[in-house]
């Protein structure tokens, strides 16, 4: 596969990482401990002097650089991989030899990322994987090689390792529609309003007290923050230092933003498969077969909902919940866009004249917001009776914390259960299951019915004396699992029937299988194809 006179190329087909692994190595550890240095310095200040605390750090600082290139030299020296008839082949290690080899048809993704470094370089880092969970052993990672080599190694592996498994999918594979979305800057507007600036806002103040701490200078912060605002009452303070975090929160989600979608592009190339390309500093390209791709999910965050726009990720098999984690973004194909705009994209990916996120959806049996309104005030009033036991035990001053409790957990209780019920949904189109649920994160599933393996209804007492049930679609895509909560009972298993003919017919009563009545009283029943 390999011809020797290639750079990084040996005699035996056998290819190796960069030669400036070392390079990098030494540089990424040279940042880190600059950054380390800083609090140890200021630590040692007072016990050796500055001059000492500056010799001794910078000496353990240049050791350290050292060793870590001379680690990156021998990870170097001794990692090599090659690509064969059937198998991708990884060796690595000095003193603990690894062996590691992947069947070139198991593997789903070939992912290329370039921190700033690696970009200045010309490098990226490749990983391969298969999807499966087996503690990391599914998949494999290059780090570093050329960019040339990275779009090598992925166009080659996911041309040898694509398997087509739906039948529209594989009618459409070798086609190219080019490019489907891109940056449109205007989107930027969504990230102030996403559940990550409230942290960011949080993890800034707290990044405030923790220098403060390192320069021994926390208790004069605390005492400037408390003369600036005690002459103002509680709750101005309290609300001054909300709309302070709020603004510093929202000022990182813009930059955090920026960074991760920057230069952003998705497109269908030729071949069967998608790509996200986006990053300002770090570049970021996954890659996702068409073959593989088993529907669409429309997330609408409660923040950016309000402002009418939606993400969409992919539903697709391949993509374990591993590597999810590893790249929380890893399954998003667009970032939060209006919702005409994130609908049409939605069509485009899944090559239909319409969204089937956008189909109307069957409402479902008002006793399904009777339980929300139930579960949503009981969660509140529960620690509303607490409060007012400890205060007849106690201090009376928490009466006064659980009316403030109430007067402020109800309404926001029965508002987000209605808004619960009102998000509750589902439809049947000619190629796809459509689910939608969720209130501060709603999601919109649309599941390919070839897709189903298997049906989960789940009952409980309440739900039966109600005329409820739960359905759950099993898929080998996606998060596994998409529901269908609080639907009536016939009509739930009318929706099972019909999606899948035959699968769930055993369950029913009848002997045609009767999708208004179920076959046994049991709180759980499950069918499958497996």
């Amino acid at each position: 596969m390999t011809a020797p006179g290639t750079p990084g190329a040996l005699d035996d087909g056998w290819r190796r990482l960069d030669p400036r692994t070392a390079l990098v190595t030494a540089v990424l550890t040279a940042g880190v401990v600059v950054g380390t240095a800083v609090p140890l310095v200021m630590g040692f200040l007072g016990h050796f002097g500055a001059a000492r605390a500056g010799l001794w750090t910078s000496a353990g600082a240049v050791l350290l650089t050292g060793c870590a290139a001379l680690a990156g030299h021998v990870r170097w020296r001794r990692t090599r991989y090659r690509i064969g008839t059937g198998h991708v082949d990884l060796h690595s290690g000095l003193l603990l030899v690894r062996r590691r080899s992947l069947a070139l048809d198991r593997v789903r993704t070939v992912d290329l990322t370039a921190r700033p470094l690696l970009r200045l370089l010309g490098l990226v880092t490749v990983r391969i994987g298969t999807g499966e969970h087996q503690d990391g052993e599914s998949m494999l990672e290059l780090d570093p090689v050329t960019r040339a080599e990275g779009e090598r190694l992925r166009r080659l592996l996911l041309a040898r390792g694509a398997a087509p498994d739906g039948d529209a999918t594989a009618a459409a594979i070798g086609e190219s529609d080019g490019v489907l979305a891109v940056l449109d800057p205007r989107w930027i507007r969504y990230a102030p309003v996403s559940f990550v600036a409230p942290m960011l806002g949080g993890a800034a103040a707290g990044g405030v007290m923790q220098i403060s701490e390192w320069a021994g200078a926390q208790g004069d912060v605390i005492h400037w923050a408390v003369e600036l605002f005690q002459a103002l009452p509680l709750f101005w303070t309290l609300a001054v230092l909300v709309a302070a975090a709020l603004l510093t929160g929202g000022a990182g989600a813009l930059g955090l933003w920026t960074e991760m979608w920057w230069n952003y592009r998705l497109e269908r190339e030729a071949g069967g498969t998608l790509r996200v390309r986006r990053g300002l500093l770090t570049s970021r390209s996954t890659t996702v077969e068409e073959a593989r791709l088993r529907g669409a999910d429309l997330v609408e965050p409660l923040g950016i909902r309000l402002f009418g726009a939606a993400r969409v990720d992919a539903i697709t098999t391949g993509l374990a919940d591993d590597e999810e984690a590893k790249e929380a973004s890893h399954r998003t194909l667009l970032p939060a866009v209006p919702r005409p705009v994130a609908n049409r994209i939605v069509a485009a990916v899944l090559r239909q004249e319409s969204a089937p996120t956008a189909t109307p959806l069957t409402r479902h049996p008002r006793a399904a917001r009777g339980r929300r309104l139930r579960r949503a005030l009981a969660a509140v009033l529960a620690p509303v009776v607490v409060l007012t036991v400890l205060a007849a035990a106690l201090t009376p001053v928490l009466y006064w914390a659980a009316l403030g409790l109430a007067l402020v957990g109800v309404p926001v209780a029965v508002a987000l259960a209605l808004d619960a019920y009102r998000s509750l949904g589902h439809a049947l189109t000619d190629r796809h299951l459509v689910t939608r649920s969720g209130t501060v994160r709603r999601s919109t599933a649309a599941l390919e019915r070839s897709g189903v393996i298997g049906w989960t209804v789940r009952q409980s007492y309440f739900q039966r004396r109600a005329g409820l049930l739960d359905l759950t679609a099993t898929t080998a895509a996606g998060t596994g699992a998409y529901a269908v909560y609080d639907t009536g009972a016939g009509e739930g298993l009318r929706l099972a029937s019909e999606a899948v003919p035959g699968l769930l017919a055993p369950f029913l009563e009848g002997d045609g299988g009767d999708p208004d009545t179920v076959a046994r009283p049991e709180r759980e029943r499950s069918a499958s194809t497996r």
